[in-house]
């Protein structure tokens, strides 16, 4: 089983060149209906029945220089199987897609030393969970099956791809991660988000959102594909290059489609995409590049001539510590006021918001909300515990809610873990956690370590109070000391950051 090691280190130290389209080479060796097996138009039941097929698109692009290439898996995961009715066969096409890579990758590498990898595609699925399309716990655990028959099948790299939805890129990442703990694998987990031509993701998030939920998940790059070609990518890699602490990476379509009566046509020639990726890896310091929908060999041809191999551009990012909804991130630190926590959707200290809740008026709940929002407050507080409440099924009414309506980030508050679990399964975005200390203890299965546990999980942000063994801190010297300590413990013991 391949440790991704060798892979991370040529990431972190020169560009890598990936590969591009699979569909449209796939579809142009005229697979039968017999060859999908019945299952029309699903290209991961090609790993299977017509193994030469996709064997073939691999050797196309190791062929032209590529270093590594994406396994035939974009739609092993709940959602897309789903619509076949053959969930059951996740991990075995996945493990199928990853061993067809292996093969052809180790036999380009024995054939002239030079190392070639293989990266596990994960994409996106059908379903948007922050549309209620699919619970988020669902397609984490179809995420989990993909990414554990990759891993067994010798992928050096998870490739989360094309994602849409922050909640739906969160669920993959996490899946991914689930598989890679369970298999005692340690691979590079690489996050691309689509982004359109609107200059947001499909459901409106901003590339800040995007980076401000995702880099706290522990991933080892974020980057972009699919939807746009290089031109309108730019922007947005120049706010990643400028904030991002992990690697980027880019896959861009060869440019804007262009409907003909025989389908969608590219025009971007090889040499443009070369041109542009050239200019990327420049500017803003990629370490993987490749193509996506349109893209041939001869395209990547093109971009290993001019980008393969060379060290990367130092980059200084200015990383920006920060909360966000779906739509964009909201930094902790404010230059011209503090920073704002609304505090009336919260069921301890709104009589008007408890009472909304326990009737059941949940669009009353979402206008207090919104009260909020136009108010100035930079942050909501969403706490629904109440006795005799079912708090599990309050969060999940309210933070499904707010989850597209509120267009500022959610402090989650709550003294349970399932009901802080709840809201963090329903927001795309970084939302915070409200909170944590020492006084029950600190050990891994104290109220303390649960909570801190489940924010590092889900890259939340986290709120610690200065209060230990002993009580509140009443002194500046305590309240700095028992600080210093929950800083080091989150951080060190639970790599909440």
């Amino acid at each position: 089983m391949s440790t991704g090691t060798s892979l991370r280190e040529a990431l972190a130290t020169r560009v890598v060149v990936a590969d591009g389209a699979m569909g449209t080479m796939l579809q142009a060796q005229d697979p039968t209906l017999e060859d999908f097996q019945g299952y029309e138009g699903c290209n991961e039941v090609l790993n299977v029945s017509r193994p030469d097929i996709v064997r073939a698109v691999h050797e196309a692009y190791f062929a032209v220089g590529v270093d590594c290439v994406e396994t035939n898996t974009f739609g092993c995961n709940a959602a897309a199987l789903g619509e076949y009715e053959i969930e059951e066969r996740i991990e075995e096409l996945a493990e199928a897609g990853a061993r067809l890579a292996r093969e052809v990758a180790d036999g380009f590498a024995a054939r002239d030393g030079r190392e070639r990898w293989v990266l596990g595609s994960m994409g996106p699925g059908t379903k948007l969970p922050s549309l209620g399309h699919r619970p988020f716990a669902e397609l984490r655990e179809g995420f989990r099956a993909c990414a554990a028959g990759l891993i067994a099948g010798g992928a050096d790299a998870l490739l989360v791809e094309t994602t849409q939805d922050l909640l739906q890129t969160k669920s993959a990442v996490l899946g991914a991660k689930d598989a890679l703990r369970e298999a005692g694998a340690d691979l590079p987990v690489i996050a691309q988000v689509t982004m359109e031509t609107t200059g947001t993701m499909l459901l409106g998030s901003e590339i800040g959102a995007a980076l401000t939920a995702l880099e706290p998940l522990g991933i080892d790059l974020i980057g972009m594909n699919c939807a746009t070609g290089p031109a309108e990518m730019s922007e947005h890699l120049r706010y990643l290059a400028r904030h991002a602490k992990v690697g980027l990476s880019c896959m861009p379509n060869a440019g804007l489609p262009v409907l003909t009566k025989d389908g969608a046509h590219f025009d971007l020639t090889p040499q443009q995409l070369a041109d542009a990726h050239e200019a990327f890896v420049r500017d803003y310091g990629l370490s993987l590049v490749g193509g996506c929908c349109g893209t041939t060999p001869e395209h990547l041809r093109a971009v290993v001539d001019r980008v393969r191999g060379l060290p990367l551009t130092p980059r200084t990012p200015q990383p920006e510590a920060a909360a966000s909804s779906l739509y964009q991130a909201v930094p902790f630190r404010q230059d011209l006021a503090y920073l704002a926590i609304g505090e009336r959707t919260n069921a301890n200290g709104s009589k008007k918001f408890r009472d909304s809740m326990i009737a059941g008026d949940w669009q009353a709940c979402v206008d207090i909300a919104r009260e909020q929002i136009r108010e100035g407050a930079h942050l909501l507080d969403l706490c629904v515990d109440y006795v005799g409440r079912d708090g599990v099924a309050d969060m999940r009414e309210l933070a499904g809610r707010l989850a597209t309506t509120s267009t500022l980030p959610i402090v989650l508050d709550s003294t349970e873990p399932q009901v802080l679990r709840a809201g963090l399964e329903l927001l795309g975005g970084r939302a915070v956690l409200n909170s944590v200390n020492f006084e029950d203890g600190d050990a891994d299965d104290s109220r303390y370590g649960r909570i801190a546990a489940l924010a590092a999980e889900h890259g939340a942000g986290l709120i610690a109070l200065t209060i230990d063994e002993e009580g509140q801190a009443r002194t500046a010297q305590t309240k700095v000391a028992i600080a210093e300590r929950l800083i080091e413990d989150l951080g060190s013991r639970f790599g909440v950051s």
